[in-house]
C-alpha cells in the first residue's frame, strides 16, 4: 500500500513538472514571437530579476510584512468566523442578524471595499482589514453548515449517555465540522492572500509586495513586475501546501482518537 502511494506521488510530481515545463516553453515561444521585452520578458530575464531582488533587504522585508499581515487577518477571520457560526447555530436570531452584512460582504468586490476602507483606515492596516473581511464569510458559512450537518442520532445518543459538553464537541461536532472547516481554510487562505495583495496595490503601504508591484508598473520595470507576481504565486502555493499538510495532521489525530475510543 505504501509502495503504491509512493508511486502515485512520483507520477503526480512528474505530471506537474512536465506541465510546468510545457508552459515555460510556451512562454518562451511567445517571447520569441513577439520580440518585445518591454511587453513580455522571457522566463530567464524574470528569474534573473528575481535573483537580484532576493539579494536586497527590501525584498525580504516586503515579503515578511505582507505575509505577516495576511496571516494575521486569516487567523482573526478563522477565530471570529468560527465563533459567530457557533453562536448562529445555537441562537437563530444571531443567524438572522448576521445574514445581511455577510451577504453584503460576499457580494461586494474587493476593490470597492478597499477604496471605501481607505477613507477610514491607514494604508498600513488596510491589507489586514480587507483580508479579514473577505475570509470571514467563507469561514462563517462553512462552519455553520458543518455544525448543522451533525448527525442528530449521535446527538441523541450523547444526551442519553449524558456526555459532557467537551466530549460532544470533541467526538461529535468536531468530526462533522472539520471537512467544512478544512475546505473553508484552504480556499480562504488563498483568497486572503490575493485580496491582501490587491489591497496593498491600491493602498501602497511603505513595505509590501503590492507596493512593489505598483511601483514596477509605474516605472515600466516589466521584468520586475513579473518577478514580484511570481513571488505572489509561489508564496500562495507554499501557504496552501503547508495548510493542507497541517489539516492532514489534524485529521489523522482525530481518526486516531476515534480508534482509541473504540
Amino acid at each position: 500500500m505504501k509502495h503504491s502511494t509512493t508511486n502515485a506521488n512520483r507520477h503526480n510530481l512528474l505530471s506537474k513538472s512536465l506541465a510546468a515545463a510545457a508552459w515555460l516553453m510556451l512562454w518562451q515561444l511567445c517571447c520569441v514571437r513577439i520580440n518585445k521585452p518591454l511587453l513580455l520578458p522571457s522566463p530567464v530575464s524574470v528569474l534573473k530579476t528575481l535573483s537580484t531582488l532576493a539579494q536586497s533587504e527590501l525584498f525580504w522585508t516586503s515579503v515578511a510584512a505582507s505575509l505577516g499581515k495576511v496571516l494575521l487577518a486569516f487567523v482573526l477571520a478563522v477565530i471570529c468566523g468560527s465563533l459567530l457560526a457557533a453562536a448562529a447555530a445555537v441562537i437563530p436570531f444571531v443567524r438572522s442578524f448576521l445574514h445581511p452584512p455577510i451577504s453584503i460582504i460576499r457580494a461586494t468586490p474587493v476593490a470597492s471595499f478597499t477604496i471605501l476602507a481607505l477613507v477610514w483606515i491607514h494604508s498600513a492596516q488596510l491589507p489586514v482589514f480587507i483580508s479579514f473581511l473577505m475570509v470571514l464569510p467563507m469561514i462563517y458559512e462553512n462552519v455553520y453548515k458543518g455544525i448543522k450537518s451533525t448527525d442528530p442520532l449521535l446527538l441523541e445518543m450523547a444526551q442519553v449517555y449524558r456526555l459532557s459538553l467537551w466530549k460532544k464537541l470533541r467526538f461529535i461536532y468536531l468530526p462533522a465540522v472539520l471537512p467544512f472547516f478544512s475546505s473553508a481554510c484552504v480556499n480562504g487562505l488563498g483568497f486572503a492572500w490575493k485580496s491582501g495583495i490587491a489591497a496593498e496595490v491600491l493602498g501602497r503601504p511603505k513595505l509590501a509586495i503590492g507596493k512593489q508591484i505598483y511601483d514596477s508598473k509605474i516605472y515600466v520595470e516589466i521584468p520586475e513586475l513579473f518577478a514580484w507576481t511570481l513571488v505572489v504565486i509561489l508564496l500562495s502555493m507554499l501557504l496552501e501546501y503547508l495548510l493542507l499538510k497541517l489539516m492532514e495532521q489534524v485529521n489523522r489525530r482525530i481518526l486516531l482518537s476515534k480508534e482509541v475510543q473504540k
